[in-house]
């Protein structure tokens, strides 16, 4: 096997986070503005030349690749490259194939997501209210969203619920929606918002910190701590009254970069090692050059010696820029 990636800090490399198009069907006001400038097809990847640059990633140790957008679910003909990557999880070379969605097309695609071997999924949604998901994503698509959860679930998929606190916009909401995931036997994560690309509105209006939340959530619940690992940045609490789990994903509040293990690819093919940083490399020139393994090979080099020992993430001043400029939907989260 070609050798395992490795960062200069000594962190081992398994974990992919592969964009597959920066489209999407929602326009959720924390990640992207109401008029998006998305990228021309042209520039995106085929689907072919995305399965041959996850062979070469899985050659160097990679053991886990998560699929994510914009939306993966409306890039046409996924389905034919999730089957492609499922061959390397029946050969063992892939420990798992995950999908972070947000879920209004899942209702048409959970059953063959599981035949390929997804076994479970995140579902990015932030409130159960129409009238508040409706405004949050400017599209009128709870319906579709809940719908998708509950096929998922009957497919036999395991679903975990990710939500960004919002202050005022959802943060009241954040304890029943805790208790709906749960009743579902899905685990639910909260995420601090990032300040990734120019949006409508301040993120400074929007930011709360999760420690308050949690503080609110103690008033209400008992959480327990527990040494739950899954791969990513979330640290993980076990609430007595529910019997689920609850993740919290502090990247301001808690800097979680020490254990990173991953690399985010977008859909054109440029490798970001650290989500918090604007420096990238082209894979695509590589992958579409004469000798493109050894390119590959170089160019990986290169990305663990610049691969930041964490991010700086800032929402303390209103009016600023956003601490990187491109937007979630490029790189996936």
């Amino acid at each position: 096997m070609t050798q395992q990636l490795i960062d200069s800090f000594g962190r081992e490399i398994t974990y992919l986070r592969l964009s597959v198009t920066d489209r999407c069907d929602l326009r959720c006001t924390y990640c992207m503005a109401e008029n998006m400038t998305f990228l021309p097809r042209k520039d995106l990847l085929s689907l072919e030349e995305l399965a041959t640059l996850c062979e070469s990633f899985i050659k160097r140790g990679i053991k886990k690749i998560r699929i994510t957008g914009g939306e993966p679910l409306v890039r046409r003909d996924l389905m034919s490259f999730i089957h492609k990557l499922s061959k390397h999880r029946i050969s063992g070379k892939l420990d798992e194939i995950t999908l972070t969605t947000n879920g209004t097309l899942l209702s048409r695609y959970a059953k063959e997501l599981k035949l390929n071997g997804v076994e479970r999924i995140n579902i990015s949604l932030d409130t159960l209210d129409p009238i508040v998901f409706t405004k949050l994503t400017r599209r009128n698509a709870l319906e579709a969203v809940l719908k998708g959860i509950d096929t998922a679930l009957e497919a036999g998929i395991k679903v975990k619920i990710n939500t960004v606190a919002l202050k005022g916009v959802n943060d009241t909401e954040i304890p029943s929606l805790i208790e709906w995931a749960h009743n579902k036997s899905m685990d639910i994560t909260l995420i601090e918002v990032m300040p990734l690309g120019d949006i409508d509105e301040d993120r400074v209006d929007q930011y709360i910190p999760l420690n308050a939340i949690r503080d609110n959530l103690e008033q209400r619940f008992t959480l327990n701590n527990v040494p739950l690992r899954t791969g990513g940045p979330a640290r993980y609490a076990k609430i007595k009254e529910t019997g689920g789990i609850l993740g919290m994903i502090t990247p301001l509040t808690n800097n979680f970069c020490a254990s990173c293990n991953r690399v985010r690819v977008t859909c054109t093919g440029q490798i970001y090692t650290c989500l918090g940083h604007g420096h990238k490399l082209d894979l695509r020139a590589a992958i579409r050059g004469e000798n493109s393994d050894a390119e590959l090979e170089r160019l990986l080099g290169v990305a663990m010696r610049e691969k930041p020992e964490k991010h700086f993430f800032d929402i303390s001043e209103r009016g600023a820029k956003p601490t990187v400029a491109r937007h979630m939907s490029v790189t996936g989260g």
